[in-house]
C-alpha cells in the first residue's frame, strides 16, 4: 500500500512521565500519526465509508493515550498505536510520533520525540496437545490469543486426532492450525506463546514428548529466520501432516517462502 493519511501534533493532555509534578500537573503532548492505507477507491469514489475517518483517528488516539498514566512515553505511544490499528481494519502499518515539548530537563531543547511503527503482520500456528482435556487446553489458548491486545486470531482449523511424532511412546495428539493477525514481532510472540504453554503447565522434559500445550510459529508473513531459539517456517512443517493438514485447511494457497510450494502442494507430497 502506497497511500498514506498523516495527522500532524494533535494536542493531548495527559499525565505520563516519571517526576511526580508530571502525574500530579500533566502536560501537553502533540502526536502525530501516518497511517499506510488505501484509499484508491475512496478517492475514485468520494466515500468516506471506503478510507480512514481521521477525526475518528483523533478520538481513538486521545482515548488510548489518556486512558492511564505511564512513566514512559514509549510505552503509552506503543498502546496508542495498537488502538488505533485494532479499530480500523483497512489500516495496515501506523506510525506514531510522541512529542512531549515542556519535559522537565535542565538543557534548552525545543522537544523530546519517540516515534513508533507498527504494522499487521499474518502467522500461522501449528496447536497441540496429548495431555488430560487436549480440546480445552487448546480452546483455552485460542481463547488468550484472540484477547491480547495486539492479535486477533482470524481463522481456526478443525481439530484433528494425530499419532505421536519422533519416535517418543505416547498417547495420540489433537491437532490444528490457527490464522492470527499481529502487531508483535517474531520474538515477541514467541514469548506470549512459551507463556501460554507454561501457564497451561507444560514440562520441557523430554523431546518430542507429551506436553499440555504446543504452539509453534509456522509462517510469519514471508519472513526467513534461522536463530539458535526460533526458525520460520518452521524447520520441519513440509514433513508433518499433522501440521500440513490443518494449513490445507485453512491457508490451501500459503507458499512455503522456501520451498515455493503451497500447503496443499505440500501435503499431497508428503501423502505420496
Amino acid at each position: 500500500m502506497n497511500d498514506r493519511i498523516t495527522i500532524e501534533d494533535v494536542e493531548i493532555f495527559a499525565y505520563h512521565g516519571v517526576f511526580p509534578e508530571e502525574k500530579q500537573q500533566g502536560q501537553v503532548f502533540l502526536l502525530t500519526a501516518v497511517l499506510t492505507t488505501d484509499f484508491s477507491s475512496a478517492a475514485k469514489e468520494d466515500d468516506l465509508q471506503k478510507t480512514v475517518d481521521y477525526g475518528k483517528v483523533c478520538e481513538i488516539m486521545a482515548a488510548a493515550f489518556t486512558e492511564r498514566s505511564y512513566d514512559l512515553i514509549e510505552t503509552a505511544a506503543r498502546r496508542t498505536a495498537a488502538a488505533v490499528l485494532r479499530s480500523f481494519d483497512g489500516v495496515e502499518s501506523l506510525t506514531l510520533t510522541v512529542s512531549k515539548p515542556h519535559a522537565p530537563l535542565s538543557a534548552a531543547l525545543k522537544t523530546v520525540s519517540v516515534t513508533c511503527t507498527l504494522q499487521r503482520h499474518r502467522v500461522y500456528l501449528s496447536i497441540g496437545s496429548n495431555i488430560g482435556d487436549r480440546e480445552a487446553f487448546l480452546r483455552e489458548a485460542i481463547r488468550q490469543l484472540d484477547e491480547h491486545p495486539e492479535c486477533t486470531v482470524k481463522k481456526v482449523s478443525s481439530l484433528i486426532n494425530t499419532e505421536p511424532y519422533g519416535g517418543v511412546e505416547q498417547e495420540d495428539f489433537l491437532n490444528g492450525a490457527v490464522l492470527l493477525e499481529t502487531l508483535l514481532s517474531p520474538h515477541e510472540l514467541l514469548q506470549f506463546l512459551h507463556q501460554l504453554e507454561e501457564q497451561a503447565g507444560r514440562k520441557r522434559t523430554v523431546r518430542w514428548g507429551r506436553r499440555t500445550l504446543d504452539l509453534d510459529i509456522l509462517l510469519y508473513d514471508r519472513q526467513v529466520i534461522e536463530e539458535e531459539e526460533l526458525q520460520i517456517p518452521h524447520i520441519d512443517m513440509h514433513n508433518r501432516r499433522f501440521v500440513l493438514e490443518p494449513m490445507t485447511e485453512i491457508a490451501p494457497f500459503v507458499r512455503h517462502p522456501l520451498l515455493h510450494k503451497t500447503m496443499a502442494e505440500l501435503l499431497k507430497e508428503l501423502k505420496r
